[in-house]
């Protein structure tokens, strides 16, 4: 993995309401978890291109972040990249092997909104 002096900006992405919901998970996650995956997305943000075990491409452009936590349990940080920067997108803590397919298309909905806002903006 390269370093780079300059990290990737992190975005993360807002509802129309004004919602973050993944900086709202990541609010909620306990005192021992937050640091782990802190260092994991600033792995990506300072060392990209990432890739296993830390970071898998999903389809469409989406990618998500592999967090291990004590007691083997899994967390997920769906994410994309637009204009440059590293767009959070859909996070969750993994309770099956396989990722919910309603957390995928969420992501893949709020990916492709994004991506059409910019398309609406009158440059």
């Amino acid at each position: 993995m390269t370093k780079s002096l300059n990290p990737i900006a992190l975005v993360f992405w807002r509802s129309a309401t004004n919602r973050e919901p993944v900086r709202e998970w990541l609010n909620e996650l306990s005192c021992e978890d937050k640091p782990s995956i802190g260092r994991d997305i600033a792995k990506v943000q300072y060392g990209w291109p990432a890739g296993l075990p830390l970071c898998r491409p999903l389809s469409g452009g989406l990618w998500e972040v592999r967090a291990t936590h004590p007691g083997n349990r899994q967390a997920r940080i769906f994410f994309g990249f637009h204009d440059g920067m590293l767009i959070a997108l859909h996070a969750i803590m993994k309770k099956t092997q396989n990722t919910p397919a309603g957390d995928l298309a969420l992501s893949r909905r709020r990916f492709k909104e994004l991506q059409s806002w910019q398309r609406k903006i009158p440059t």
